[in-house]
């Protein structure tokens, strides 16, 4: 395993960090008991093996269900300072109620401390100021750090980049959870800003959020050859010396396995990946013309200011996706969250793009001519059932 100063905490973390959303059992917190045998065996079997290929990093969350009361049966058994576990909740307008949710994470847990608290879901100017407020629950997380429960804290954050740099630069975390990686560069000022301020900056998600890669196309596993796509999104992630660890939201024991095969690539990321990424590049442009593949982002509004609240740039960048690389399930996927995952994947699909006018909010866009056709053929490509949250699941 290869190790990265965690910014500021001066942690060693690893690459790979043991993501906790997908090896537990219920999204909701259940007695004991009801945990299947089997459940349990695999989850402990998870972590047995993440901890045998050096990561020690445990990441989970209040909000991750029976997580962190099966976590509390394993983790114990280790010595504690070879673990690094990190917790998230979410910000509560009432400090006493966040403090309430943190004592219950610690006794799932089993444990006298966490290393790393996570604010969970930092995702608009309303939740950054409920928690950095006189009082709020940042105060009180720094009450916890001073009892010795909390080492170091930070947040986590699916909000827009300016929400991100904003609560970068307060000054007042070590580190963040953040969405990057090739589909989706767009975080990357807020990654810059974090290493300004010797942040430590773990990616969420890469191999789900990042594009499914673990049931990729066959057009994208052609474009990746001769890595499979996991693998390359890992590396060019990985390529990048602001970025210390990637989340790997592993359900079992092996899949472990195929991230780990990235460990040897690094001497030689560059040699790898510079024919790849030209190879994307040159097929996206093929298939979306070079002029939209360049400049189809530009000038383009947010959700708050178009009528309706259609996620204009979302829904291209999906439809881009599913054209360029056959992300077809994936775009649908994430395109049907619209209008269903409030805070956490915001804005509307474009279901009423035939009863709205987006002359006005377009006006900046130079394809503002073609864009309410684009959106009308990514509804048509893209809408179907409607798609929640895993933790609404």
């Amino acid at each position: 395993m290869e190790y990265r100063r965690f910014g500021r905490t001066e942690l060693q973390m690893p690459v790979f960090s043991c993501g906790g959303m997908r090896y537990q059992y219920q999204w909701q917190d259940l007695p004991a008991w009801k945990i299947p045998k089997n459940n349990q065996r695999n989850l402990e079997e998870t972590i047995c093996r993440s901890l045998e290929v050096g990561i020690n990093h445990i990441e989970t969350a209040r909000g991750y269900g029976t997580s962190e009361m099966q976590l509390g049966k394993i983790l114990p058994k280790f010595p504690r300072e070879k673990l690094i576990v990190q917790t998230k909740i979410s910000p509560q307008e009432d400090p006493r109620e966040f403090r309430k949710q943190f004592e219950r994470s610690l006794a799932f847990l089993k444990l006298d401390y966490v290393d790393l608290l996570s604010l969970h879901g930092i995702n608009t100017e309303e939740l950054l100021h409920q928690s950095i407020r006189p009082g709020g629950c940042l105060d009180e997380i720094k009450k916890l750090q001073q009892q010795g429960k909390v080492k170091f804290i930070g947040f986590s954050t699916h909000g827009p980049t300016e929400v991100i740099i904003k609560t970068i630069e307060t000054n007042e975390f070590d580190y963040l959870n953040l969405h990057w990686y090739y589909i989706n560069q767009i975080n990357w000022a807020a990654i810059e800003a974090a290493q300004k301020h010797d942040m430590g900056v773990f990616i969420i998600s890469p191999s789900d959020k990042g594009g499914q890669l673990y049931n990729p196309p066959q057009k994208l596993v052609e474009l990746c050859q001769p890595l499979s796509p996991m693998v390359f999104n890992d590396l060019f992630c990985l390529s990048h010396p602001q970025v210390h660890t990637l989340s790997l939201g592993a359900a079992k024991a092996t899949d472990f396995d195929e991230h780990l095969k990235v460990l040897s690539l690094f001497n030689k990321a560059d040699e790898v990946l510079i024919p790849i990424l030209e190879r994307l590049e040159q097929e996206a442009i093929a298939i979306l013309g070079e002029n939209w593949f360049r400049t189809w982002d530009i000038g383009l509004p947010n959700y708050q200011e178009t009528p309706g609240n259609i996620n204009i740039r979302t829904i291209l960048w999906l439809r881009n996706l599913a054209l360029a690389y056959d992300l077809i399930d994936y775009a649908k996927m994430r395109y049907n969250m619209l209008g269903n995952a409030g805070h956490w994947f915001p804005g509307e699909s474009a279901k009423r793009i035939n009863e709205i006018d987006l002359r006005q909010c377009l006006a900046n866009s130079p394809h503002a001519d073609k864009i309410p056709e684009l959106l009308l053929d990514a509804h048509r490509l893209l809408a179907g059932e409607t798609v929640k949250r895993l933790s609404q699941s």
